[in-house]
C-alpha cells in the first residue's frame, strides 16, 4: 500500500488535532493514520497514512462528499489540500 501525505494550512492546532478519531474514520482503508505539525510553530499540518485503493481516495478529494467537507472545515483546515504520494 502507497503511503499518502496530505499538507494544508489549520486555523488553530489544538483544534486539529482534537479530530484525530474524526479524521481517521473519513479514511476509509486507510491505515498507519499519523497527524504531523509544523515544527515551527506555524499552522501548518499534514496527515500521513497507507491507502489501499489510491483511485477511491483521488475520486473523493476531486469531489469531496458535503459531510466530509464540512468536518475539515470544522477542524480547521484552511484548504487548498496538497496530496503527496510515495512513488
Amino acid at each position: 500500500m502507497p503511503r499518502i501525505v496530505i499538507t494544508h494550512a489549520i486555523q488553530d492546532v489544538d483544534r486539529w488535532l482534537q479530530g484525530k478519531a474524526e479524521r481517521a474514520a473519513a479514511l476509509p482503508g486507510a491505515t498507519n493514520i499519523t497527524d504531523l505539525v509544523a515544527l515551527d510553530g506555524s499552522r501548518q499540518a499534514a496527515v500521513s497514512f497507507e491507502i489501499d485503493d489510491v483511485g477511491a481516495l483521488t475520486a473523493m478529494l476531486a469531489s469531496m462528499p458535503p459531510e466530509v467537507a464540512a468536518q475539515a472545515e470544522s477542524h480547521g483546515v484552511i484548504m487548498p489540500m496538497t496530496v503527496y504520494v510515495e512513488a
